[in-house]
């Protein structure tokens, strides 16, 4: 299925228009008296849709006790002495552990003065047993929302490289070179490539395409014209530019600002 387009002028607006949407979500689940699992990337993209929530929880004063984040990878190493993978240390600076307590958790339950999102309900997939994540999304009856980004150069959604199947799972992943150069500049704390770890464990593109109950792909800035270009062009998914799962996915949307090459209010 295409999906066409709604363009925003900046990263900002189109924040604060996602932000109000998952506000109300998240107000509608406690109203039912049911969890919201708002599955979640790290780096650029969903920063500005995360920062304008923590507004929008303050504003509405809303309790947050019922919402779980589902992180979407991780960087992993593999043990010198026991060959096993590990996630990486939580307190470096490209940790999505980090990225997800600090920016995600922490911010929102600032925001939320007493009513935030306890420990257990922040999670993360494990590399020693990948499988086990797809397992807990479905017992908690899939993710409301999936906020997805789409690497610049190669299309990579979460750390699923070009070549992904459409079945995957969350699994352990050797990143492509095209996602570890991106990655030099969605973390500039890196000194060179050769910092950039080798591996990550990730949800599969079947895990988002399966266990999501709408999705909302977010690109913005002139780096991502390209990716912009082969999302609106997808009529299904296309391994080649992994991101394309979103024309398979529940109820998708994509959200780019006219840095990406479009104008808001005119069709692509």
């Amino acid at each position: 299925m295409r999906v066409p387009p709604t363009v925003f002028p900046d990263p900002q607006i189109l924040g604060r228009a996602l932000a109000a949407e998952i506000a109300t979500e998240i107000e509608d689940a406690a109203r039912d008296g049911r969890p919201y699992v708002l599955g979640c990337p790290g780096g650029r993209s969903a920063r500005s849709t995360y920062s304008a929530l923590a507004n929008e929880v303050a504003a509405r004063r809303l309790d947050l006790a019922h919402v779980v984040i589902v992180m979407m990878d991780e960087y992993v190493v593999r043990g010198e002495d026991t060959g096993l993978f590990r996630r990486i240390a939580p307190d470096l600076p490209h940790s999505c552990v980090r990225f997800g307590r600090t920016e995600i958790v922490e911010a929102l339950n600032a925001a939320a003065a007493g009513r935030g999102i306890t420990p257990d309900r922040f999670w993360v997939p494990d590399p020693a047993d990948p499988e086990e994540y797809d397992r807990r999304i479905v017992g908690i009856g899939g993710v409301d929302l999936f906020i997805l980004a789409s690497g610049s150069s190669d299309g990579h959604v979460a750390f699923n490289p070009p070549g992904a199947g459409v079945d995957t799972r969350t699994r352990v992943v050797t990143l492509a070179e095209r996602t570890r150069r991106d990655n030099l500049v969605t973390f500039p704390t890196f000194g060179g490539l050769d910092e950039v770890p080798a591996y990550g464990v990730t949800v599969g593109v079947g895990t988002i395409r399966e266990y999501s109950k709408r999705v909302v792909m977010v690109v913005h800035g002139a780096d991502k014209a390209e990716a912009v270009r082969r999302l609106i062009a997808a009529r299904s998914y296309d391994p080649d530019w992994p991101a394309t799962v979103l024309s398979d996915c529940a109820r998708p949307r994509l959200l780019a600002d006219e840095a990406t090459g479009l104008v808001a209010g005119q069709p692509a």
